[in-house]
């Protein structure tokens, strides 16, 4: 399995925190990904048992979003089968103590409807379903210190994020000069960061989808 090591951030100003991603000379991702709209749906058994075991089951559609409506017609959804686990057989979200460190699966599939078929069958059920929009950036080969980092912006229902993924010392030197310290890094996941703001505000957990966007300590609906 491969390894993915990477941190949270929140950011309190999406459009300053994309100049600061390009005056470090980073840009977005091209060849059709760059912005994306993300619908995922995560799995279980009845019981909970991934998420008790600390694993992740998830399906992922990701559909362009770059505001090009001509471009986003003709561009064909992609769906993607992920499987995490923790690292070195520790519990959930196993950590070098700064940054979150699992096992990690991806499988790109042709069919998000057929497997969520097959899983049912085998007595899985969609548990946590949740949606984003995420634009990739990449810092230029000549910033060799960088090799391998992803810096992945995240509009999410609760707030703004940015991902770092990659190799320690690239996350660490590239949160420094985005304006972020280790004590800023976030290391939950999702499902855990809205079920926190839903205590917070006393409203129950559901689905982290824009229509049922949290607002001034209710859901409100969006669309």
């Amino acid at each position: 399995m491969a390894k993915e090591i990477e941190i949270k951030l929140r950011v309190e100003d999406a459009a300053q925190f994309r100049r600061a991603v390009s005056r470090l000379g980073a840009r977005a991702v091209s060849g059709g990904t760059g912005r994306v709209h993300e619908w995922n749906v995560v799995f279980d058994t009845a019981g909970n048992e991934l998420k008790r075991s600390g694993q992740l089951l998830r399906i992922r559609t990701e559909t362009r979003a770059d505001g090009n409506s001509r471009s986003a017609k003709r561009a064909t959804p992609r769906t993607i089968l992920t499987f995490k686990r923790p690292s070195l057989g520790r519990t959930e979200g196993a950590r070098d103590r700064k940054h979150k460190i699992r096992e990690e699966l991806e499988l790109e599939v042709a069919d998000a409807g057929t497997l969520t078929k097959i899983f049912e069958g085998l007595g899985m059920r969609a548990c946590f379903r949740y949606e984003k929009f995420r634009t990739m950036y990449r810092l230029p080969d000549s910033m060799g210190w960088a090799k391998g980092l992803m810096i992945e912006l995240d509009e999410t229902p609760i707030g703004v994020f940015v991902e770092l993924e990659g190799p320690a010392g690239a996350i660490d030197r590239a949160a420094k000069a985005l304006g972020f310290s280790k004590d800023d890094y976030i290391l939950t996941n999702y499902l855990r960061l809205f079920a926190e703001e839903c205590g917070r505000l006393g409203v129950p957990v559901g689905d982290m989808v824009f229509r049922k966007r949290i607002a001034r300590g209710a859901l409100a609906g969006t669309r």
